[in-house]
Parts: structure tokens; C-alpha cells; sequence
């Protein structure tokens, strides 16, 4: 299944109301009121899915077990980051949201509160590649910012930049914009306040992946209000596989080319493998078994190194 935008196939767990897909996600609101879990009179079922996209497609076939990948390393991370985040209870064995989840998707699921969205992607880049390394390569600048000459694909930035995203429409492209551009679409405070928090969580998760022998080379955080408190919250999925750059530390450090020094923890392969095999127009090709197990193994050793 390809589709260039968001996929309408969803499954239905029993008790809940199916509101939206996006390319991984899908997302629920109880059929009845939840009055037997605190805080979650309001909540949301958000279940990720083993669909892949790239270049703004949903590829096909999935890799096997990545809702779960992601949506554990995420209740990880929003265990380990002092900021406030969208669970409405914890995930842990035994915790007072797990009980409220499915049975058939609890382990790739997450009760949520509902949020005031920003229309803004929160993107952070330590590291220049992917896109940053073609626009570097042009105008030795990243989304307008611009850096020192002499540069090479996959060196650290001389220190982290932030580089917002549009979230566009459903079927529309996100697209790179200037923090001028978010205070015109949120406000200065709350603009502020996002780039702050997102350099913030970069820097504390970039140190963690460190000490597991990793390195976060750039990540996105969506980010919303929670409308009782008021507080900037973060939201979604966070430093998975699947919105973050992780790469092997020790490869990067000794690595004598691109390949070999950025060994990825991520969708790279995928991307690697569409880029060679694919001109962009029309319905990508299916992805072949070797690229959806390598992905697949990938991802879950990610997941080990990190929570070990």
C-alpha cells in the first residue's frame, strides 16, 4: 500500500472511535467516557502502526513490529525528560493507564490527553546531513542558517540549530520555515518558548544516547498546549527510529566515508535504498525483504542499546 499522503486503513479496537491516520499513527477517543482512569475523562488512543513512509509516502510492506519499537522507546524517553509530555497516566506494567488500552494493540498504544496543536515542527540538528548536507553543499547554509565553510557530510554543527517545519494539511507537504515564520503562525512567546524546549530536549537526549554509544544527529518534537493548565507540552512520538538521526558513535569517530561513518539506527536504509531505486515520480516501488529486515533489526537493537 503507497499513498502520498495519509492512510485511511485503520484498525478498530473494540470501545474506541477511529478520528484520524497519518502516515503511522492512528488515533482514537473512547466510545464512553473513561471514568475509571484519573485525568483521562478527555483522553485519546494514539496506536502506531508498522507502516514506513519517506519522501512524504507510506511505502510498502510495513517493518514487522515497528508500531512497538516505537511507541516503547517513546513511554522511555517521556520517563526520562524533565518536561511535561501529552501520557495521561503511566504506561509501566501495571500503571493506572494500561488497563484502559486494548488488549490487541496495548503494546503499540498510548492513552493521551487531548491538546491545543502547534502548527509547527519542532526540528533540531546537531549534526549536518540529509537534506541539511544538499542545501549546505549550495549555499554553505542550513534552512537559511548559515555555517562555516569546510564542513563535511556527517560533522558535528559547531553547535545545534534549530530549523522549524511547517506541518501542512492533510495531503500537503511540510515545509522548512524561519522562526520569523513561527511568530507569525503562534506568536513570540510561544515561538520562544517551543525553540528553547526543543534545544533543551535535544541536548539532555543527545547526552543519554551518548553513554549508550549513540549519537543523536537530529530529531523533530511536536508540541501542544494542554488546554487545563496551559503548559507547553510535548506530544506524539519522541526520538524514535523514526523522527530522529541516531548513529553508531564508535563508526562515526573512525569511519573513512559518509556510509561508513554514519551507521544508522533509523530509516536510513530505506531512504538509501528509494534513492537509488526510485526517480521520485509516480508510486514508489515495494520495499525488498532485505531492506525491510535490515530496517527491522535495526530498529529493534536501537531500542535495546537505548533502554538497557
Amino acid at each position: 500500500m503507497a499513498d502520498n499522503g495519509w492512510v485511511s486503513a485503520q484498525e478498530n479496537p473494540a470501545g474506541w472511535i477511529h478520528l484520524y491516520s497519518g502516515k503511522v499513527r492512528d488515533l482514537y477517543e473512547p466510545a464512553d467516557v473513561l471514568t475509571d482512569v484519573a485525568g483521562a475523562g478527555d483522553a485519546m488512543l494514539v496506536v502506531a502502526s508498522d507502516r514506513v513512509s519517506a519522501f512524504d509516502f507510506v511505502l510498502s510492506p510495513g517493518i514487522p513490529g515497528k508500531g512497538e519499537i516505537l511507541t516503547q522507546l517513546s513511554l522511555w524517553w517521556f520517563d526520562e525528560l524533565d518536561v511535561p509530555n501529552h501520557l495521561v497516566a503511566s504506561h509501566a506494567e501495571g500503571g493506572r493507564g494500561r488497563a484502559a488500552l486494548p488488549d490487541d494493540v496495548a503494546a503499540r498504544s498510548m492513552l493521551v490527553k487531548k491538546l491545543d496543536m502547534f502548527p509547527v515542527e519542532a526540528v533540531v540538528r546537531g549534526y549536518l546531513t540529509g537534506s541539511g548536507w544538499k542545501e549546505y553543499q549550495e549555499s554553505r547554509s542550513v534552512c537559511g542558517i548559515p555555517l562555516p565553510e569546510g564542513l563535511n557530510n556527517g560533522d558535528r554543527l559547531p553547535a545545534p540549530i534549530y530549523t522549524p517545519a511547517w506541518k501542512a494539511p492533510m495531503g500537503e507537504h511540510d515545509e522548512n520555515i524561519s522562526f520569523e515564520r513561527t511568530v507569525e503562525l503562534v506568536g513570540e512567546d510561544d515561538a520562544a518558548a517551543i525553540r528553547d524546549l526543543a534545544l533543551k530536549i535535544y541536548a539532555d537526549a543527545a547526552a543519554i544516547a551518548e553513554t549508550r554509544g549513540l549519537i543523536l544527529a537530529d530529531t523533530k518534537f511536536e508540541f501542544g498546549r494542554d488546554p487545563e493548565t496551559g503548559e507547553i507540552t510535548l506530544a506524539d512520538e519522541v526520538l524514535t527510529p523514526d523522527s530522529s538521526r541516531y548513529w553508531d558513535a564508535e563508526a562515526w569517530r573512525t569511519g573513512t566515508t559518509p556510509d561508513k561513518r554514519m551507521a544508522s539506527f533509523d530509516k536510513q536504509i530505506v531512504r538509501n535504498w528509494l534513492s537509488a531505486n526510485w526517480d521520485m515520480s509516480g508510486t514508489p516501488p515495494e520495499l525488498p525483504a532485505d531492506v525491510v529486515e535490515r530496517t527491522s533489526a535495526r530498529y529493534r537493537e536501537l531500542l535495546e542499546r537505548m533502554t538497557a
